[in-house]
């Protein structure tokens, strides 16, 4: 089965402009082309991008990417180095996740200390 750009957009989140970015920067293989030259994506090429996707939610940036797509394409002999780039990259995700809980962690006792400042106000107000 194929998908059109508009398909392959849809499933992976991503634009159709992102999506022939990727194609320009080397993320992406160039697709296979339908009769009428239309880019034509494979269930492969679905997978690669939500894969894709994951990667830049997650703050990877394009550079490392790019190797990382370089290196996928160089096949077996590159799952060393592509493992390693996702442990390095697995310490920084984890990393900004324990910063992100300790922001969580003020909020939730600033809100926690206004809600005692709300209930206390109304309980002076109807005494």
């Amino acid at each position: 089965m194929t998908f059109s750009i508009a398909q392959a957009a849809e499933h992976s989140g991503l634009s159709i402009d992102t999506l022939r970015y990727y194609e320009r920067i080397g993320l992406v293989d160039p697709p296979a082309r339908d009769a009428g030259g239309r880019r034509s994506y494979t269930e492969e090429d679905l997978s690669w991008l939500v894969f894709l996707t994951r990667l830049r939610t997650t703050g990877m940036p394009i550079r490392m990417m790019r190797e990382f797509a370089q290196l996928r394409r160089l096949g077996s002999p590159t799952a060393g180095r592509r493992k390693q780039i996702l442990l390095e990259h697995r310490a920084s995700v984890r990393e900004r996740i324990a910063e992100l809980q300790s922001c969580l962690d003020v909020l939730e006792y600033k809100i926690s200390h206004y809600s005692q400042l709300e209930h206390t106000f109304v309980e002076g107000i109807t005494a």
